[in-house]
């Protein structure tokens, strides 16, 4: 079965799903809910905690919120205490917000080479 066909996985989470290698239930079942929604996260996607119930969810043939509140705070340990290394692969703010754009007419420049874009970056 298809990730795409498993109950409480839409078309984002499946997508999210695929792109960190989990392509069929079996693959699902393989890394559990926990270890998937980790392989989610160091992908660096953002999901809530709603992805890691639905995942169990999925696997055990239920609707996400049913997951009985007690398996939920259980996950959520296993989670964090799987995730207390985590780094993602996307890093902070690379650079400051462009704070103004001014363009030059064409033929302002010196070298003739047409509409030239001058931007002031803030301080990162």
């Amino acid at each position: 079965m298809s990730a795409l066909k498993l109950r409480n996985i839409g078309p984002k989470s499946a997508a999210w799903l695929r792109q960190v290698g989990l392509r069929s239930a079996e693959d699902l079942a393989a890394a559990g809910a926990v270890g998937a929604f980790v392989k989610v996260r160091r992908a660096g996607f953002k999901p809530s905690l709603n992805l890691l119930y639905s995942l169990e969810g999925a696997l055990v043939g239920c609707h996400w919120q049913d997951v009985p509140e007690a398996r939920r705070q259980q996950l959520v340990a296993e989670y964090e205490a799987a995730a207390g290394g985590l780094v993602t692969t996307r890093a902070g703010q690379q650079a400051g917000p462009v704070l103004e754009t001014r363009m030059q007419p064409e033929g302002a420049d010196d070298d003739g080479a047409g509409d030239v874009a001058e931007l002031r970056f803030g301080e990162s």
